[in-house]
């Protein structure tokens, strides 16, 4: 059940590949690594147990807080990304661990909102960096407030402070991380109070609030016009969304046939510069982000592409070139570094998030791989006797791992079963229907149409490649538009101070509290 198109950057469908007959006639099973000597498995369970001896809560106060979050990053995302990560090194794959897999403390968040059983990432986001949770679509704002507040008087008087603008009024620096629009929910919930996620600019507001003596920001606008402490604290903010910053009157520098979306004229990657002092700096590009010394440079504004970023699968493609999620990471922190107080950063892997909706795994799979990259490279970058990471997410997504194939099989493959001899060539199970399938699925989405349930009639994928960057994995209901949101719990994985809070079954607007304890606030 499959949506057949061609696919843009975008990517949200694709072309098949398909195999030829040939190919398809001689794909072998791949031989199980090994075979571990029978102790291989005791041993291993006796360093785990030795290991957690070893394990001592660190009580001290956190310099640093860096808090990840890889958006639709379910527990079965996680799961086949560490199966990926593991075959594209040449291993079985089951085996592997992602690098926050290996963070000493874990839990599990619950990611309902204050009025959606299955949520957005909105009110998520809001409960992990302010600690409280709220209604769907609202930024930074408490559950009181009214859908569609136009008011910008009551939007100040139903904001919650969130752990950025904390960290700010105790002296850290801070920053923002995405690959997502920087006015996208969940990076825009660090800086903006608003209670339409959507008004992204002041274009989508519109005349809504123009009967308002003192009409709401569009969220854009906000990160220009932060309070003078978190405008002193703000050292870097770098992911996408250009035009939501420049005025329609404005090309972008990168697309010619693009302009910007702002109705009131402002160019606010100007204004960041000139509201920031002399050393302060706007970057597009690839040349652009490698020129930023950490050493010298005054805060950084980067918004690489129009809308969100590339994916990472896509972005060396990119004409302009664009840094990856492990360089903003690095570059990032070495900024913040520079502060003598310490220094909150968020980073999020928004595009794992896009590349459900559009029922692309492997897309998704690579996104959450370059999440696991970043954490490395923080994790390499600092010392967990100061600096506290949590790496989590907002929500998960209809994504499923399932079949029973055998140990090793191509995590993006058809299902094929555990062969009679080890290593031998195996036929793929099928379904009821006589056709086989792949581990990988949704629960709903675009991967397949209405056409298709109303005929009764699958797919048959014995010649296609479901490797293909563009694959779309079939789909058990129909939504041409964009899978959905799943809504149970997800991950929680932490290290350094105080990161022993994170334990067990978590409300999620508890993470907050576990940053604001570490950080002694």
């Amino acid at each position: 059940m499959f949506k057949l198109s061609l696919t843009a950057a975008a990517a949200l469908s694709s072309l098949w590949l398909a195999l030829s007959p040939a190919q398809a006639a001689t794909t072998v099973a791949p031989v199980v690594k090994g075979p571990e000597a029978v102790q291989d498995w005791y041993n291993a369970g006796n360093q785990f147990i030795a290991e957690g001896k070893r394990l001592v809560p660190n009580v001290r106060r956190a310099k640093n807080v860096i808090f990840f979050v890889g958006d639709g990053m379910g527990i079965s995302t996680q799961t086949a990304a560490r199966i990926l990560e593991g075959q594209l090194n040449g291993k079985t794959g089951e085996e592997n661990r992602l690098s926050f897999e290996t963070l000493p403390y874990s839990a599990l968040s619950k990611t309902y909102s204050w009025d959606q059983q299955t949520s957005d990432s909105a009110p998520t986001m809001t409960a992990m960096i302010t600690g409280y949770k709220t209604r769907e679509s609202m930024l930074s704002v408490n559950h009181t407030t009214a859908r569609f507040e136009c008011d910008g008087n009551v939007i100040a008087t139903k904001s919650l402070p969130t752990m950025l603008e904390l960290a700010a009024a105790y002296g850290k620096a801070t920053g923002v991380v995405s690959t997502a629009r920087l006015t996208h929910a969940t990076p825009a919930a660090t800086y903006a109070h608003t209670a339409v996620r959507d008004w992204e600019s002041d274009k989508e507001i519109g005349s809504t609030c123009a009967n308002y003596a003192n009409p709401v920001k569009d969220i854009a606008r906000q990160l220009i016009e932060v309070s003078p402490t978190v405008r002193n604290s703000l050292k870097v903010a770098m992911g996408g969304g250009r035009t939501y910053f420049l005025p329609k009157t404005l090309k972008d520098p990168e697309y010619s046939g693009t302009v910007g979306r702002r109705n009131d004229g402002r160019n606010l990657t100007a204004e960041w510069v000139s509201t920031r002092g002399g050393d302060a700096r706007y970057v597009w590009n690839r040349a652009g982000f490698d020129a930023i010394d950490p050493a010298t440079s005054g805060p950084v504004l980067g918004l690489f592409e129009p809308s969100h970023m590339q994916y990472e699968a896509d972005r060396k493609a990119d004409t302009a070139g664009e840094p990856s999620l492990t360089e903003m990471t690095e570059k990032s922190i070495k900024l913040l570094q520079k502060s003598p107080n310490g220094f909150f950063l968020h980073v999020e892997a928004g595009r794992i998030d896009h590349g459900h909706h559009a029922g692309n795994a492997k897309r998704a799979l690579l996104d959450t791989i370059e999440l696991s990259n970043a954490v490395r490279k923080a994790m390499e970058l600092t010392s967990d006797a100061d600096t506290l990471i949590i790496v989590s997410a907002d929500h998960s997504h209809t994504f499923t791992v399932a079949g029973y194939p055998h140990r090793g099989n191509d995590i993006l493959g058809l299902v094929k079963p555990v062969p009679n001899v080890d290593g031998t060539s195996v036929s793929p199970s099928l379904a009821d229907d006589g056709k086989p399938y792949t581990t990988l699925g949704y629960m709903n989405g675009p991967g397949v149409t209405a056409s298709q349930i109303a005929s009764g009639v699958r797919p048959d994928l014995s010649s296609v490649d479901t490797t293909a960057l563009g694959f779309l994995q079939q789909a058990a209901i129909p939504l041409s538009s964009s899978e959905t949101h799943a809504g149970e719990d997800v991950g929680v994985w932490a290290r350094g101070p105080k990161a022993y809070l994170v334990r067990g079954s978590m409300e999620q607007n508890w993470i907050f509290h576990v940053m604001k304890e570490a950080f002694g606030f």
